[in-house]
């Protein structure tokens, strides 16, 4: 029998004799894809890369949508089989890095998480793009409503409009995976426990991000045992795209914080 996890679309890019451990898993956020994160792997050559579509977004989305954060952490545990992992996270994608870190330590030896949504945080505003996307979808009835608020709101009007009728209808597929994920952050609060976090966390933010973001950044640091906060000069949200060289370099510091594992 086909499981839903099985029809998980994932690349794995292994240099040399099977590559070298721990594998880097590149997880993207809302409404992306894994293509988003291929600049930042194509500048870690050396490293055991796996880069993968969550569930309901583009190649992943016949399985279906997560019922909420903690499906997306098994799923990333399930592709990694047991071996030890650098989960490096953009976006949502930095949430399920962090709850995969708090969760399943003995594999996940350390983690990097690039501007994750914060919405349970004092400060974080009502009309992020996320938040946007939301009312949008409850507005209209429509799950794709959301979807293409949200993508409005990253691309611009005339960027949307300027996509084939295609990909606009693809995009906006994804409209249940994007409302099922984003609504569960901003009706149950933090998904999981800062303080518990184990392994050597880097949490990072664009110096050119939106100005709630650093702030929000810096309190979850404050959280998490011994976390960093580092800062991408000239970047925004869209730092894998834009800036994947400073990010590639922040893995980097990542995978070397995970040799020692568990603190």
């Amino acid at each position: 029998m086909t499981t839903a996890a099985a029809r998980l679309r994932a690349t794995e890019r292994a240099p040399g004799e099977g590559g070298r451990l721990p594998v880097v898993a590149l997880v993207h956020g809302s409404m992306s894809r894994s293509a988003v994160m291929a600049p930042v792997a194509s500048r870690l050559p050396d490293l055991h890369v796996m880069l993968y579509d969550r569930r309901g977004y583009h190649r992943s989305r016949e399985a279906g949508v997560a019922a909420g954060l903690g499906q997306h952490v098994d799923d990333l545990l399930r592709l990694l089989e047991g071996r030890p992992a650098v989960a490096v996270g953009h976006s949502y994608g930095g949430l399920v890095a962090l709850a995969a870190a708090a969760g399943a330590p003995e594999v996940v030896r350390s983690a990097l998480a690039y501007e994750p949504p914060l919405p349970w945080l004092a400060g974080w505003p009502e009309d992020s793009a996320g938040g946007l996307a939301l009312r949008a979808a409850e507005e209209a009835g429509d799950p794709g409503a959301g979807a293409e608020a949200f993508m409005r709101q990253v691309l611009g009007d005339e960027g949307f409009e300027r996509l084939p009728a295609g990909v606009r209808a693809e995009r906006r597929l994804e409209g249940p995976a994007l409302v099922a994920e984003l609504g569960e952050l901003r009706s149950l609060g933090a998904p999981f426990t800062p303080e518990s976090i184990e392994v050597p966390v880097i949490l990072a933010c664009g110096t050119e991000t939106a100005p709630y973001r650093r702030p929000a950044l810096a309190s979850l640091a404050r959280s998490i045992p011994g976390a960093r906060l580092e800062l991408v000069e000239g970047a925004g949200h869209d730092a894998p795209i834009t800036h994947p060289g400073p990010l590639a370099d922040l893995v980097r510091r990542a995978v070397a914080l995970a040799g020692g594992g568990p603190r």
